[in-house]
């Protein structure tokens, strides 16, 4: 671990390797777990906001889960998550032809109609980031769903914080980053 500013920082970001291989895992983390996406408290309000933009993009299933939950709800563990179909699949999942989980919200955004990509938590994964009063830590979550975009990352040599550079800009902003970056590399010297 070490700290950038107000975070504290798994190594393993810097030294795993991660592509997303959705021809190998069909996007199981939109179906799989037993929770929705994690949600901050401002991004409760952009969905509610969006969602009249986002709707015509979801299945029916999801559309009546948002309906009858809510576009967010309160997890088991007190925080803001994205709704489930049936306790699977996310709300706001979509598939493709080839039964590839897709995300609404990001449909929505490609398409121009709403300039919100998608809950930053996704945006990050696989890192997650747990925010506590004095710092946030940033971490790497292994997720054996995950494995085959190990398996491509270290093939094509991408580290985790490389795949994911958009989000963590997102997140923590440009300086963090470069930042980042310079702790990579005085680790790889």
């Amino acid at each position: 671990m070490f700290q950038l500013g107000k975070t504290i920082v798994s190594e393993e970001i810097l030294e795993k390797d991660f592509v997303c291989n959705l021809s190998a895992c069909k996007g199981g983390c939109c179906i799989d777990g037993d929770a929705g996406a994690p949600l901050e408290a401002a991004e409760t309000e952009i969905l509610q906001e969006i969602y009249p933009k986002v709707k015509p993009f979801l299945r029916k299933e999801g559309i009546k889960a948002i309906e009858e939950q809510g576009t967010y709800i309160i997890g088991e563990d007190g925080e803001f998550e994205t709704p489930l179909i049936d306790g699977a699949d996310c709300a706001y999942v979509t598939f493709d032809t080839k039964g590839i989980a897709l995300c609404g919200i990001e449909e929505a955004y490609n398409q121009g109609e709403i300039s919100w990509k998608k809950p930053v938590s996704c945006h990050l994964y696989p890192v997650r980031v747990q925010d506590y009063t004095e710092f946030a830590a940033v971490n790497y979550h292994h997720w054996h769903i995950c494995d085959p975009a190990c398996s491509l990352g270290k093939e094509l040599q991408v580290p985790v914080y490389k795949f994911v550079k958009e989000a963590l800009i997102r997140k923590f902003g440009e300086d963090w980053y470069g930042e980042l970056e310079k702790t990579a590399r005085d680790l790889n010297k």
